[in-house]
């Protein structure tokens, strides 16, 4: 039984990707554009979500701070789930839902890209910062699952939702990886062209 549910996980896991690989390329394609512009433009990218999204944030910055898969110029990107003395004190002094709002207005500028992932499109943080980034004149780069949520009514003109066709948060969060991936592959090949 439990070897069969194990199992079961990777079926269900692979037909989620397959399902992706059907709606997802070009839209993933833009949205890399949009962060290759930025960054030519001498832009950054600021990424939030929470959980497994928070992590997700963390993985996509640290691939352009640091590298993805080959050599090159560390290119500029914060997650804004980091610090912790920063998302503690504004829980606390205002809301939890301000956490990442504050930091982009304190942070983001024009032309700035916002990363901002949350499987159910409900994170009330997250709406917040979309909120934030587009006061900011920043463009919004958004991962979502199921219907897309209450960020689905938000986005603006150049705004670009990746959503995954899928309804449990496990099966989104392993696509949302692999979107990562793919987004960090695109900037590398276009900043730096092929190996």
């Amino acid at each position: 039984m439990s070897v069969e549910r194990i199992r079961q996980m990777f079926v269900d896991s692979i037909e989620t990707k397959v399902q992706a690989a059907e709606v997802l390329p070009e839209v993933i394609e833009a949205a890399g554009q949009r962060m290759v512009e930025s960054l030519l433009n001498g832009g950054k990218i600021l990424t939030c979500g929470n959980g497994g999204s928070a992590g997700d944030a963390q993985h996509f910055s640290s691939e352009l701070l640091n590298r993805f898969e080959r050599e090159r110029p560390a290119l500029p990107a914060v997650a804004l789930t980091t610090d912790s003395s920063t998302v503690t004190s504004i829980a606390n002094d205002y809301s939890y839902n301000e956490i990442f709002s504050k930091q982009i207005r304190a942070l983001g500028n024009a032309g700035d890209v916002l990363l901002a992932i949350s499987t159910s499109g409900n994170s009330a943080n997250v709406i917040q910062a979309v909120q934030a980034a587009h006061d900011r004149d920043m463009t919004v780069v958004a991962l979502t699952g199921r219907e897309g949520g209450e960020m689905a009514n938000l986005y603006s003109a150049g705004d670009v939702e990746i959503r995954v066709p899928a309804k449990v948060t496990a099966r989104i969060q392993e696509v949302h990886l692999l979107v990562i991936h793919a987004l960090c592959d695109y900037i590398d090949q276009q900043l730096f062209g092929g190996e």
